[in-house]
């Protein structure tokens, strides 16, 4: 197994174990990603003259036949690969020989790597915004079954004025609205070809055409100068992290409201059956596990971005291997996030308010009485303030 920075010197094994860290396993979700990269950079190669035409349709039918390869579970990334971009490369060398070592000139594998991220986010940023337009899509449903039903609204976890089911899907929904316009925000850091930059340094000597991969790879821009590339690293990954941890947030909170909701002593709310679940030892209990998950779903979500920032946090100007530790925690959030806007969805489906069980307080009607004697009897506000206080005075 030749990797792709190797120069015949030995690795010890331990050392591969700890530089290749996760990404054999974490870059699976990478491996179409790398493919298509890696054909726009061939066929550039081929319209430069830098290499033939005959290798360019050998790079690119082998690469096909390897992602199908992969899809169909022939072939895996093993540690001894290191990660995708060897996998694949080493493959094609050993399928279509001398051509596919042709494939690596006029590119370094920090921007090989860093265009297949940039393609997989921009696919995640929207496959993510369309899950939580679904999200929205329940909550409006859930209006729409049951808006009518009037709740308490709260401050200080104390009654306060009258709300509706209405009024707190409302809030979520554009709460939902405000996730997808920040993931589609995360776009313009994404959308930057970094294709040809190589190590951060350009190609002195080779006459690559940038924006031919841009177009190739629909990105919006070819990112310049080369030099900006790896100042760029964890930028639009943290850019993502935090829009998800938004998110997340988001959802935690409607776990928590929906968690009081369910306890016996609110009794506020029903959940489907198959989204709750039962105790080891306690016969009469259904558990609503899934709720409390989502409640905890925003800590890992902002650990995941903490991770992150930190990474990048005081790195000199360049590449460096802490970099690659960008991948996990970004992975890790990403599928956090699809998964909980998923099945939040799936549950509010199920869900139904309990009209028979909410009982407002009294005291919840104080303020619309206020503004009723504003309004019938012209006094200032403060003062139908003090006089309705008065009525609630303990």
């Amino acid at each position: 197994m030749s990797r792709l920075w190797e120069k015949g010197l030995p690795l010890d094994k331990r050392v591969l174990r700890y530089t290749a860290g996760e990404d054999h396993v974490l870059d699976a979700r990478l491996v179409p990603y790398d493919v298509r990269g890696s054909i726009a950079h061939a066929e550039m190669l081929a319209a430069t003259q830098l290499i033939s035409d005959a290798d360019f349709v050998a790079i690119r039918d082998g690469l096909a036949s390897l992602l199908t390869g992969f899809e169909d579970g022939e072939w895996h990334i093993s540690l001894e690969d290191e990660d995708a971009h060897t996998a694949l490369e080493s493959r094609l060398t050993a399928n279509i020989g001398p051509a596919g070592g042709r494939l690596h000139l006029g590119r370094s594998r920090n921007d090989q790597v860093l265009t297949a991220l940039r393609l997989y986010l921009r696919d995640a940023a929207v496959d993510l915004a369309a899950r939580v337009e679904n999200l929205r899509s329940s909550l409006a449903a859930l209006a729409e079954r049951q808006g009518d039903v009037e709740i308490p609204g709260y401050t200080h976890m104390q009654h306060a004025m009258p709300s509706t089911v209405s009024l707190w899907c409302g809030g979520f929904e554009e709460g939902c609205d405000d996730a997808v316009a920040g993931l589609q925000s995360t776009l313009k850091r994404i959308n930057k070809n970094p294709l040809g930059s190589a190590a951060g340094y350009g190609t002195p000597g080779l006459p690559l055409d940038r924006e031919m991969t841009t177009a190739a790879l629909d990105f919006a821009t070819t990112q310049s100068p080369v030099t900006a590339v790896q100042l760029s690293r964890g930028k639009a990954e943290s850019a993502m992290l935090f829009e998800i941890t938004l998110l997340m947030q988001d959802v935690s909170r409607m776990a928590s409201d929906l968690l009081l909701f369910y306890t016996q002593e609110f009794a506020y709310v029903s959940l489907a059956a198959e989204v709750t679940t039962g105790s080891s030892i306690m016969p009469q209990k259904r558990n609503p596990d899934v709720l409390e998950l989502l409640r905890a779903s925003s800590a890992t979500a902002q650990a995941c971005l903490d991770e992150s920032l930190m990474i990048t946090a005081k790195l000199p100007s360049g590449y460096h291997r802490d970099l690659q530790r960008l991948k996990s925690p970004l992975f890790r959030s990403i599928d956090l996030a699809i998964d909980s806007v998923d099945i939040m969805a799936y549950l509010l489906e199920g869900l139904e308010f309990l009209p028979q069980n909410i009982k407002l307080d009294e005291g919840i009607f104080a303020t619309a009485e206020a503004y009723r004697l504003v309004r019938e009897e012209g006094i200032p506000f403060r003062d139908a303030y003090r006089q309705v206080a008065k009525r609630y005075a303990k």
